[in-house]
């Protein structure tokens, strides 16, 4: 083989430096955006809508604390505490359900078991909007409305199809060898279940927390229609509330609390970034 036909190992794009400036100059322009907003926190009204760069002419934290009061009788700490008191209690009631009929539908054999598995994929296809005056008619007959019961019941009967879908491609991957020694020993269905298959599916449990908690944390749509009190509002609601209390928006103030609201998404996202990714491309490769 001649010497000019002989290529380096990898060629000049295969140096590692090149592909970390492609993937530095990419989470530039993807990161720049939070970069903005967090800079414009300490802003005035006018450079903001005049200044494209990030970088603020001084640091001042007034509206941190400006945009924490609000213009009405309740801070901002109420309306965490109204986020997590639907977030947490979503969480846990989606994550149980899910298990159980993704375990129902990856180790058991039934009538109509794909059927009901097509039935239940299809059913992501229909855009949420279809379901919400079918849903606001039987949550109004129930008296229901003005409490966080329609936003945390329907998570308990599994209507999360995509965590089920995701939840059954991860439990197609993991073998079946535990499971069959268990049996032998005696274990029941729920026995093996919370003693085998829950362990093994940490990873896409913990995907699941992830996606529920930053999903409802953003949720406008369901606190907008069936929340009427105040003192009920989400963050997500409060915000919108802040930019219309007043004819002239302090946007420093919405923008700092903006930053505030991302916080807990962000914290949790890093806590659990590791069994988050496994989960994540796990349940995508196997089965």
């Amino acid at each position: 083989m001649s010497a000019s036909n002989m290529q380096p190992p990898g060629g000049v794009s295969g140096h590692p430096w090149v592909r970390y400036i492609a993937l530095g100059l990419v989470a530039l322009v993807m990161l720049y955006p939070l970069f903005w907003l967090i800079g414009a926190s300490f802003k005035s009204n006018s450079e903001i809508f005049t200044e494209v760069g990030f970088w603020p002419q001084r640091f001042d934290f007034s509206a941190y604390a400006k945009g924490w009061k609000t213009s009405t009788e309740y801070t901002f700490a109420t309306y965490f505490l109204n986020s997590f008191l639907i977030t947490i209690p979503r969480i846990i009631v989606t994550v149980i359900s899910c298990v159980l009929v993704a375990y129902a539908f990856a180790r058991f054999e039934f009538w109509g078991k794909k059927i009901l598995f097509s039935i239940m994929v299809g059913t992501m296809m229909l855009p949420l909007i279809v379901l919400r005056l079918p849903q606001y008619l039987v949550f109004r007959e129930l008296g229901w409305l003005d409490s966080y019961l329609p936003l945390v019941v329907p998570s308990a009967f599994a209507t999360d199809t995509f965590f089920i879908f995701m939840l059954v491609q991860f439990l197609k991957g993991i073998p079946r060898d535990m499971e069959e020694a268990a049996q032998i020993d005696g274990c029941n269905a729920l026995q093996l279940l919370w003693h085998i298959i829950v362990p093994l599916l940490k990873p896409a449990i913990v995907s699941v927390i992830v996606f529920q908690f930053i999903w409802t944390m953003n949720d406008f749509m369901g606190p907008l229609i069936y929340l009427a009190s105040v003192e009920k509002y989400p963050v997500s609601l409060a915000l919108k509330m802040s930019i219309g209390a007043t004819e002239e928006v302090e946007w420093a103030n919405v923008i700092a609390i903006s930053v505030v609201a991302l916080i807990p998404s962000v914290a949790v996202f890093f806590a659990a970034q590791k069994h988050f990714i496994e989960g994540a491309t796990s349940s995508g490769v196997k089965g």
